[in-house]
Formats: C-alpha cells, sequence, structure tokens
C-alpha cells in the first residue's frame, strides 16, 4: 500500500511533527504496519527549472536533433541538444539543469557534445520525471499549466511532485490498512490527533434486484451485490488533483470514471467497477435490464478477454459477473474488455459488491492474475461500507462527469446485528500492567488514554461499571472479535516500550519435561550407535490414502507423509548409488495417517521412530582386510538394541510374518512389557531389488510416544547406589530341548522369576537345530549367576536354586534337559 503524506495530512489533524516521514516511518513499523520504503517526490525533479525555448536550429549532424536555445531566467539562453519531435520555439519545458539528477531514468546531466556540438542541460518529458504520460515527446509546460510561471521556478511543484510516498506491508488481519481511511485512523490513535474524512454522500434509494436462484446463491456467498445506474456522462481526462492522488498511490490514470471508481478504493477499501450500458446492450439484444446481470462460476474452456487485452481460458473455479449468460468481469479481479468505458461512454452501471475472500482467491489464481481488487477482497472487505463506498463514486461522477442518477438495485443478504464487546478495566491492567511516567514512576493508564485511543480507530465506547461497552468499526470487525483484542491494540497503539516490565514472582526456573529430556538421551544413543539422524520434508506426493493439502503449492508435495520409510530407504539408495558404502539412518518425526478424520474428528498424528541400516561402515574395514562385511540380522538388531539403551526398558522379540516390507523369515514384532510397539526385520528381497539396495537392508519403526511414556514412569532411570559384590558367585548352564517356537524372551524371563532371590543374571549362549534332534525341537542354552550378597553359598543352596528353575521350565514349557 502506497500513502501520499499529503493525502494523509487532509484526512489527519495532528502536529506537524507527527507527519514527518522518518518519524511516521517508525510508529507504523512498531505498530505493525512494516515501512518498506519511503520515496521523496521531490527528489524526481530537483534541479529541473522551467525553461523558455527562445531558438531551434536543426542539428548540423544529425538529421533527428535539434539545437535549441532555452532561457531559464539566468543570464544567457542555454544551448541544449535535443531529439524529441515535438520541440519548438516558443515552448514553455521543464530543464534539467548540469548537476541535476533523474533518478526515474538513472541520468546524471553533465556538460556533453552530441556530434560535435556542445550542450548544457536536458529538455525533459515527463516519463524523465517518473511522471508516463504514454508520449514520446517533451512535456509542454503550456498544455499543462494553467498559467506558466516565471523562468527559473521549480518544476516539481507544478507537477505535484513535492509530496512523500510511503510503502506499507500489509498483514492479512488488517484489510483496512488497504485504504486511506484506516491507515489515518492508525495515524491518529498512533499520535493522539484526530480523523477528518470528507462529509457523507447523499444515500441513494435501492430497489430489490431479480436475480436467478443460482445467482443469488453465489451472491449471498460474498453477502452484497448492487449496481447503480448513470446517465449523461462525460468521459474524459481526470482533473490534475485526481491523477496525482492515482499516480502516487501507484495507479495509472484512465479516464475520469475509471479513476473516479480507483479513488474511491484507495480512500475506502471497497473496490468498485463501471460497466458500458450501452456496450452490454450488444449481449442483451436491447437496452440491459439490471435482471440480466448474474453471478455463476466459469466453464471449463470458456474464454475471457480481460482489461489488459488478454484472452484467458476459464475453469470452473473462476468466479464470474454475467450478462445474458455472457461473462464480463472476473468477479473480484478484472474487468473485461467488451465492456469497459470509452471516451465514446455516455451510460453505465456501477457494481460495488462484496465476494467471498475464498471465492475471488481461487478465481485470481485460476487464471494467474493479482490485481488491487482481489487484494482487498481476498482479506475481507466489510458490506458495511459497501453501499456507502457506491454513493461516494456515485457524488464524485456527478461533479466530474456530469453524470444523472437514474437507480439503484441491490440485492443483500441479511446478517444479525453485530454486538458490543465488552472491555474491562480491570482485565487490560492486570494484562498490560503499569505504565511509566516521564519521572520514571508507574501508575495504570487511565481511562481517558483508553477511550482516546480506541475511538481514534474508529470504535464508539459506552463506559459501564466495570469499563466499557465497545462497538468496533466494520473495517475492523474481522480483526477485533474479543476482549484481548481490544486490549492488544491499546498496548500496540500506547506502545509497549511504554509499558513497564515485572518479572514473574516468584522466579521458577525452566526445563525439560522428563519426555523430553529422554527423547534427546535416545537421539544421542542411536547417533552413539552409529546411525545418523535425518530429517524428511512432511510433505510428499499423492499416493492411495494420503492426507491432501487444500492449497499446495507444488503438485509433488500436495500430500501428508503416512509413514517414514520411504524417504528414508530412498535417501539409502541416493547414498549407494553415490558409491558411498553403506547408510545407517534414523528418524525421528510425525505422520499422518489416511482415513483417520472425518467429519470434525481431528487426524489422527502418530510419532515414529523409523531407522534404516543398509551395508557397511567404512571404519570396519579394517578387521576384514578391506572385504566388505555387511551386518546380519542379529548384528543390526543389536545396534538398534544399543541405541535404545536410554529407554531401559526390556524389549521382546516375537516372530512376525505378515509384514510385506519386511523377509517374511527374518522379521519381528517387538513388545515392550506386554504390548506390541514396533517392528524389526530384513527388507523383502522384491523390496531390495525394485529400489536396487542390498540384500542385507534392515529396518525398524517404533511409536515413540509410548516408549516415552513407559520409559518415564517413576524412578525408571532414577540411578541407585549398589555396592560391589565382596563374595564370589556360582555359575551354573543350563541346556533345554524345547519346542521350536519357544522364544528365549519367554524362557528367560520364566528363569528370572524361578531363580529369585539368589539367581544374579541369566543369559542365552547357545541355540541348536539340527539332525541330532526330533523334528520341531531346538536347544537352548543358558548360563545362570548364583550369588548371595553377604554369604558365601554353599553347593547345596545353588543345586535347590538351579532345582527349582528346572522345574519351573520343565511345568510351563514341557522343557527336557540336554544331555
Amino acid at each position: 500500500m502506497l500513502v501520499s503524506l499529503q493525502w494523509l495530512r487532509e484526512l489527519v489533524s495532528v502536529e506537524p511533527a507527527c507527519l514527518e516521514p522518518a518519524y511516521l516511518a517508525e510508529r507504523l513499523s512498531i505498530a505493525g504496519f512494516e515501512v518498506e520504503g519511503i520515496e521523496d517526490l521531490a527528489a524526481r525533479a530537483a534541479g529541473v527549472v522551467v525553461g523558455h525555448v527562445v531558438q531551434r536550429d536543426p542539428h548540423p549532424n544529425a538529421d533527428k536533433l535539434s539545437v535549441c536555445k532555452v532561457d531559464v531566467g539566468d543570464g544567457e539562453p542555454l544551448q541544449i541538444v535535443c531529439g524529441a519531435p515535438n520541440v519548438r520555439q516558443g515552448l514553455h519545458v521543464p530543464v534539467a539543469l548540469v548537476g541535476s539528477t533523474l533518478p526515474a531514468v538513472g541520468l546524471t546531466i553533465k556538460p556533453a557534445e552530441l556530434r560535435g556540438v556542445a550542450s548544457s542541460g536536458m529538455i525533459c518529458s515527463l516519463r524523465e520525471l517518473g511522471l508516463d504520460d504514454g508520449s514520446d515527446g517533451i512535456a509542454e509546460l503550456d498544455k499543462l499549466l494553467a498559467a506558466v510561471p516565471p523562468l527559473g521556478t521549480p518544476v516539481g511543484p507544478l507537477l505535484g511532485l513535492d509530496d512523500q510516498v510511503l510503502e506499507l506491508a500489509i498483514t492479512a488481519n488488517r484489510p483496512d490498512g488497504l485504504s486511506m481511511r484506516g491507515i489515518a485512523r492508525e495515524v491518529a490513535a498512533l499520535s493522539g490527533g484526530s480523523t477528518t474524512f470528507p462529509a457523507a454522500a447523499p444515500v441513494v434509494a435501492a430497489e430489490p434486484l431479480a436475480a436467478a436462484a443460482a445467482d443469488r446463491q453465489a451472491i449471498e456467498a460474498g453477502g452484497l451485490f448492487s449496481l447503480t445506474a448513470l446517465r449523461g456522462l462525460r468521459v474524459g481526462p481526470s482533473p490534475d488533483w485526481l491523477r496525482q492522488r492515482l499516480e502516487r498511490a501507484g495507479v495509472r490514470p484512465i479516464n475520469n470514471v475509471v479513476d473516479i471508481t480507483n479513488l474511491v478504493m484507495l480512500e475506502t477499501g471497497q473496490p468498485l467497477h463501471a460497466f458500458d450500458r450501452d456496450r452490454l446492450g450488444a449481449l442483451t439484444g436491447g437496452t440491459p435490464e439490471p435482471a440480466s446481470i448474474g453471478l455463476r462460476q466459469g466453464r471449463c474452456g470458456e474464454a475471457f478477454v480481460a482489461l489488459d487485452g488478454q484472452e484467458r481460458t476459464l475453469s470452473e473455479e473462476a468466479l464470474v459477473v454475467t450478462c445474458a449468460g455472457h461473462p464480463i468481469a472476473l468477479a473480484g479481479v478484472m474487468g473485461g474488455l467488451g465492456e469497459a468505458v470509452t471516451d465514446t461512454t455516455t451510460a453505465i452501471w456501477l457494481e460495488a459488491a462484496v465476494f467471498a475472500p475464498q471465492a475471488v482467491r481461487r478465481s485470481a489464481r485460476s487464471v494467474g492474475l493479482r490485481t488491487e481488487a482481489c487484494s482487498r477482497f481476498e482479506k475481507g472487505v466489510p458490506p458495511e461500507i459497501t453501499l456507502a463506498a457506491a454513493d461516494r463514486a456515485v457524488a464524485l461522477l456527478q461533479e466530474l462527469t456530469g453524470a444523472q442518477l437514474e437507480g439503484r438495485w441491490l440485492h443483500q443478504k441479511e446478517e444479525a446485528a453485530q454486538l458490543p464487546l465488552g472491555l474491562r478495566r480491570d482485565a487490560l491492567h492486570n494484562l498490560l500492567g503499569p505504565v511509566l511516567l516521564p519521572d520514571g514512576e508507574e501508575q495504570d493508564l487511565d481511562d481517558g488514554r483508553i477511550s482516546a485511543t480506541l475511538e481514534a480507530l474508529g470504535c464508539v465506547l459506552e463506559e459501564d461499571e466495570d469499563g466499557w461497552q465497545v462497538r468496533v468499526p466494520p473495517e475492523r470487525a474481522m480483526d477485533l472479535k474479543r476482549e484481548v483484542d481490544l486490549i492488544e491494540e491499546v498496548a500496540r497503539l500506547v506502545g509497549y516500550d511504554h509499558f513497564a516490565a515485572h518479572l514473574p514472582d516468584p522466579l521458577i526456573p525452566g526445563g525439560l519435561e522428563p519426555a523430553q529430556q529422554l527423547e534427546r538421551r535416545l537421539r544421542r544413543a542411536l547417533c552413539a550407535a552409529g546411525l545418523q539422524e535425518i530429517v524428511s520434508l512432511s510433505l510428499v506426493a499423492a499416493a492411495p490414502g494420503r492426507v491432501p493439502l487444500a492449497n499446495p503449492l507444488l503438485a509433488d508435495y500436495g500430500h501428508l507423509r503416512d509413514n517414514l520409510h520411504q524417504e528414508l530407504l530412498q535417501a539409502a539408495r541416493r547414498n549407494l548409488q553415490a558409491s558411498l558404502p553403506g547408510f545407517w539412518g534414523f528418524e525421528i518425526g510425525r505422520v499422518f495417517p489416511g482415513g483417520a478424520a472425518s467429519g470434525e474428528e481431528r487426524l489422527a498424528e502418530r510419532t515414529l521412530l523409523v531407522g534404516v541400516i543398509a551395508g557397511e561402515r567404512r571404519g570396519e574395514r579394517w578387521r576384514s582386510s578391506g572385504k566388505p562385511t555387511p551386518p546380519d540380522y542379529f548384528q543390526a538388531r543389536g545396534v538398534l538394541q544399543a541405541g535404545l539403551e536410554p529407554l531401559r526398558l526390556p524389549l521382546e522379540d516375537r516372530p512376525l510374518t505378515d509384514a510385506p516390507l519386511l523377509h517374511p523369515g527374518r522379521a519381528a514384532q517387538l513388545v515392550v512389557e506386554g504390548k506390541p510397539a514396533g517392528w524389526f526385520g530384513q527388507l523383502h528381497p522384491a523390496e531390495a531389488d525394485a529400489l536396487d539396495l542390498p540384500a542385507a537392508t534392515f529396518v525398524f519403526q517404533l511409536e515413540l510416544e509410548p516408549l516415552l511414556s513407559a520409559g518415564t514412569r517413576r524412578n525408571r532411570w532414577q540411578p541407585a547406589f549398589r555396592p560391589f559384590a565382596t563374595v564370589p558367585a556360582s555359575e551354573r548352564d543350563l541346556a533345554l530341548v524345547v519346542p521350536t517356537d519357544t522364544s528365549a524372551a519367554s524362557l528367560l524371563a520364566a528363569i528370572r522369576k524361578a531363580g529369585k532371590p539368589l539367581l544374579e543374571q541369566a543369559e542365552l549362549v547357545d541355540r541348536y537345530e539340527g539332525s541330532q534332534l526330533e523334528a520341531g525341537r531346538c536347544s537352548q542354552a543358558f548360563r545362570l549367576r548364583y550369588r548371595d550378597s553377604a554369604r558365601t553359598l554353599t553347593d547345596e543352596e545353588v543345586e535347590a536354586a538351579h532345582g527349582r528353575v528346572r522345574e519351573a521350565l520343565e511345568r510351563q514349557f514341557g522343557a527336557e534337559q540336554r544331555r
């Protein structure tokens, strides 16, 4: 948004110092309107004065150049070589003196010699002064000015180049910032001033607008649609003040009718559009009626020529205004070329409407077009200002074009009246605290300052026992919806730096929660085990079951991921294709399974720990004389076990056969405290071939939240002191023949339970399955260590405890001791 300070001074009454560009830019930036630049228009014409061409002669060595004598009111006339075709004797022209700079064309004027003729200065065109009028010739001041001032007078003020323009970045929640009225209220609230807006225009009476059912539905989605008929217009150039205001706002003047609609848009924030009624009559075969105007979605392949002269192909996402079914405008974006106002226009329909922000955003995106109008509709235009803006435009059209009002037709959806917001005095003081006075003392913000700040924004306050009842102006209705929003406005406009800073009492140091501490320890342990942490994108390409984004930036990143292992496997493939010996990586991240969200249910997010072990590590070649030694199943499982050490949780491996991603005979379900927590296994050979990965590629996945919950139970990893044993231990080996499907983990659990209290340690040392045993049977050998912390055990005591272990295994598993 480009803001002219001259225009702003007409709308805001404040101390002159408050409107100094640098000071105002700082206050606006602190208040939330970031100032991206300040342009001093006077710099465009610094050193450019009024001159008079007293003599013009052809250049002796160039047919297209002229040698001019130009009087600038300072002694002898200057000799200037000029290439403009319209230069002639007797003209009053702008002359850039030697030493001046023209920023619009990046040129510094110096004495020069052109084709052998000396030239001291430059006769300027409007384009060279940053006022492009579409012509190539020099500016003729006799035509541009009602009266030519004395020679040597600075040209800048004569052409409106005596202003400063601020460029503001407007955030999505502040649509009022896209209007001069909104900025004026902001400046008044910041500086303690008052606003003075043009008097309200006479209200135009309206008749109901008859519309088809489909059109009425599209209109009511926005809330309001109106047409105002005017006749007897005289279309022509706009007056200088109007042209200058548009140019300073970055809008190109067209003609007085179009310029008035643009001026009202800049002033109020309400876009308007004018249609040539006679040209619309060609579509209806006669005088167009208001009922012939409609609003609908575009049709696939439908052609539309916009005001910029480009033909665009519409889709069903485009919202179009129609006349007798023909598209005449992209609603809220741009009008059509065939119905535009021209120099021959004598009658118009003035459209003032509100369109749904989502519909305008989709429409603009579908044709790849951005305009001043759509930027306002996308942020939200309050219906309360629409008709007032149309009345303002009608008054200006009557004044500047001689238009005659014929009538207005309106369709407006009824909406509930906006209720006032309660603002409690105590809530404001408790949230913001006291303000610092110049003498260093602190006191609560006084009521007068609070009410004056909100009233400057256009709010209407009614005092009650607890504070105020506040009616928010329509322009801020989308932003100020709660009591805390009003409190924030007071703090923002008074200045956060004016409030005293108070630390919490008492001061409580912060820290990580146990789950956060454990997760960090887990990450470090996995890295210490040889795995590298990977971070991949949460957005992936489309696939069955994945949740799509409503507004994706790229098609390849338009869905939420539902797993982590695919990206890790692709990373392993890229690393191995880059001649690296292996890829050992893990990632902790969220996944978003499809189908979990329906209706108003939230999407079920899951946090997973996923890893891939493929190939070998370069540092291990020294043990194998340089030969590749990728890990086998048990070595890879040991790497995972080492990485999970901080959890201090016993993981049980159970056979897993129904995982399509894994090898059916080399996969295990990981169980924690009797509940499945994930899986580990070798990648299925078909998957390994498809990804060009080695056969010895291992993948694991664990649900992180259950692990952290179990790992952070009270005293789970609380350090405990245990003295070193001072008495010897006694070890026994136990070899058992059990069914092949009996897991070592279940046997160990039974051994530890039966061996209490003397059993200190039990571990699996061997497993055998072969011809020396019956089919379906295997041998598992365990080493058990017994110890009493106070005395040396006798053989009888050890054998008694060992016998209890054998009996428990025989009873529970039908185990037989191997001889």
